[in-house]
């Protein structure tokens, strides 16, 4: 009976061990879902009630009696989808696209602005704050803005209402991506719900490889960089200006093995599952400029903005200065989407500025030679600006930032390098991998992937074990969540 209550108690929510992509419980758990999964994939509605389910426990394992927030929201949603795809009067499909919208973000609006907004407002009147008592649900940004663009798409007649509610939540409820991305789009998703395609012999392996690959970002080199980065972000007086620079470097790094490892693995899932989400990261860190950038970062939420924030502020089509306006709107928007402080504001106005900066540089850039020297200038300078607005979206504050760029800048000492590699070698190395990595061709890393599905069983199990060895080895005592988990 013991062991019967230990299985129950490792089976119910609890806020201190949320279910991870990175932690054992989880694929546990998966092998038991993927052999029933298979079975009843050609029996449609089956499949739909029992991934919904799997994906709702999912939810329910990382943020408790929340995942009934998620239910509600389908079911809102899915019936003003209908009213306006019924609706022949043009301005009561626009009161019902408005209804919707408002009550999407203000239920987003509460949960992770509430506090914010009443800190501000109480420094305005000089009243002391007392925060209110709000858990913020994990993911509820990223099944926001798919509601949202599900509906947009609705009315304005890009795609048709599902008929049914089960296949409106499959969408919204879709486990793979449901607490940390990439932000799916009904548009590319739902064809493919009606499909129901079973997946490839390639397609399998190909998502077993992203498994591994991100299992790799996450597990091993993000989560073991970040011990480092920790120290000096959480004590920005204590270090030297050389070890605060290998910080900001550190993170720059770990950020991106972060949420990309969580990408990758949510893509591989997904395709073993039968569905392409397409991709979210594409070597960003090679971009000449923050354009750029911003097609290979986080391509999901960058796409979406551009669709459903930019585009309809006017986008490109009334002028330069209005172009260059939308673009700091755009992203003064994705900054504040990121997080509920002022930190994060001018992390996203930043970017802004540097967006406008790049277009209005375009005609003098365009006469400079594109070589090979010119292109890693260019990278240089932009992966610089990126790593310094990193440091700002992890500092504990906006005054933390500005103390660790003033150490680097002002307790600068380059003789501390040597001791440095030699304490922590193996950080070194780590970072010097991801580096390397973006130095070959993306087209290379797609043909890796390829070469993986369909090279010989033993050498896949090999490569499996290898990375599983490798996990353990450098596995802390606690796992770490994923950082986008708190957007």
């Amino acid at each position: 009976m013991e062991i019967v209550h230990n299985i129950l108690s490792l089976l119910k929510y609890s806020p201190d061990s949320p279910m991870l992509f990175s932690g054992g419980l989880f694929w546990v758990i998966f092998l038991l879902f993927i052999p029933i999964y298979s079975v009843i994939k050609n029996k449609r509605t089956q499949m739909l009630i029992f991934t919904v389910a799997f994906s709702l426990y999912f939810y329910y394992k990382s943020s408790g009696l929340f995942f009934l927030l998620l239910v509600c929201t389908s079911i809102i949603d899915w019936t003003i989808s209908h009213l306006i795809a019924k609706s022949t009067s043009k301005y009561r499909k626009k009161a019902l696209l408005t209804l919707s919208i408002t009550i999407s973000l203000s239920v987003l609006g509460y949960f992770k602005y509430a506090n914010f907004f009443l800190w501000n407002w109480n420094q305005i009147v000089e009243n002391n704050f007392q925060p209110l008592d709000i858990i913020l649900p994990v993911g509820i940004s990223f099944y926001t803005f798919q509601s949202i663009s599900y509906i947009v798409d609705v009315y304005k007649q890009r795609i048709s209402p599902t008929s049914s509610w089960l296949e409106y939540i499959f969408f919204l409820s879709f486990f793979p991506a449901l607490v940390a991305g990439p932000i799916v789009r009904a548009d590319k998703f739902l064809p493919q719900l009606k499909e129901n395609r079973g997946a490839t012999h390639t397609e399998i392996f190909s998502g077993l490889w992203l498994i591994i690959l991100g299992i790799v970002k996450k597990a091993i080199i993000a989560d073991y960089i970040a011990q480092y980065n920790d120290l000096i972000f959480d004590n920005p007086t204590g270090y030297s200006g050389l070890e605060s620079l290998m910080g900001a470097i550190g993170y720059t790094i770990q950020i991106y093995c972060d949420f990309s490892g969580y990408s990758d693995m949510a893509i591989g899932i997904a395709l073993i599952l039968g569905f392409n989400l397409g991709e979210n990261f594409r070597l960003p860190y090679q971009s000449k400029n923050l354009t750029e950038f911003w097609r290979r970062w986080h391509i999901s939420l960058s796409t979406w903005l551009r669709d459903y924030v930019y585009i309809p502020l006017g986008g490109n089509r009334h002028g330069v200065v209005r172009t260059y306006i939308n673009n700091f709107l755009t992203m003064l928007i994705g900054g504040l989407w990121h997080g509920a402080a002022w930190k994060f504001v001018f992390w996203g106005a930043m970017h802004g500025v540097g967006l406008a900066v790049h277009k209005a540089s375009k005609p003098m850039l365009e006469k400079i030679p594109d070589n090979f020297v010119t292109k890693n200038i260019f990278r240089a300078i932009t992966l610089v600006f990126v790593g310094m607005m990193w440091i700002f979206f992890r500092a504990a504050s906006f005054e933390d930032s500005l103390t660790i760029i003033s150490n680097i800048f002002t307790n600068f000492d380059i003789h501390q390098l040597v001791p440095f590699i030699e304490v922590r070698y193996t950080w070194c190395i780590m970072i010097s991998v991801i580096i390397m990595t973006h130095m070959i061709p993306y087209d290379l890393h797609n043909r890796i992937k390829l070469w993986f599905a369909n090279t010989h069983w033993a050498l896949q199990l090999l490569i499996f074990m290898t990375v599983v060895q490798l996990v353990i080895q450098f596995m802390g005592e606690d796992i770490a969540p994923f950082i986008y988990f708190q957007f």
